[in-house]
């Protein structure tokens, strides 16, 4: 099954996101098929997010199934452009 997911970087108490898409079976940072986007939690909402919005919703026709909290990025990004 095919994810769409966080993959952790940045440093101790820094933390930065990709956000990708992957096989469910492989590490939280390790191989991936595409990133699509990066989060940074420690900036405001809308600077510290990037998402392609046109790739998140090809993999998801595609079958792929987004986490929670990529899905709560998704609805707010969504609400705030439309």
């Amino acid at each position: 099954m095919v994810k769409i997911r966080f993959s952790r970087g940045g440093r101790k108490k820094a933390p930065f996101y990709h956000i990708i898409v992957a096989d469910s079976r492989s590490a939280r940072d390790g191989k991936f098929i595409e990133r699509i986007g990066h989060f940074d939690p420690l900036q405001e909402e809308q600077k510290g997010l990037t998402l392609s919005i046109e790739r998140l919703e090809h993999w998801v026709g595609e079958g792929a199934q987004m986490s929670p909290r990529v899905k709560s990025l998704y609805k707010v990004l969504k609400k705030n452009k439309g």
